[in-house]
């Protein structure tokens, strides 16, 4: 049974703003690393807080444009 457009647009929504909060508590738990709050090494905390922004700036932006493109161009059958 096909979602309609309100219900698309719901789960569309949590998953951008999970994937924003997930990205959000990697960059967070990256300086917990970096200040030695963690007893991993530097490195894997400047690597989790690089990795935390492109999850939460870079990836949302990329699937709303994903999602966009196939609204306006629906798959053939």
């Amino acid at each position: 049974m096909p979602q309609s457009d309100d219900q698309r647009a719901k789960s569309r929504f949590i998953a951008i703003s999970a994937i924003r909060l997930t990205g959000v508590a990697m960059v967070l738990f990256g300086i917990a690393v970096v200040q030695g709050v963690v007893g991993l090494p530097d490195m894997a905390g400047y690597l989790l807080i690089v990795l935390g922004m492109v999850e939460a700036f870079v990836v949302p932006t990329v699937l709303a444009r994903a999602w966009r493109s196939n609204d306006r161009n629906p798959p053939r059958p």
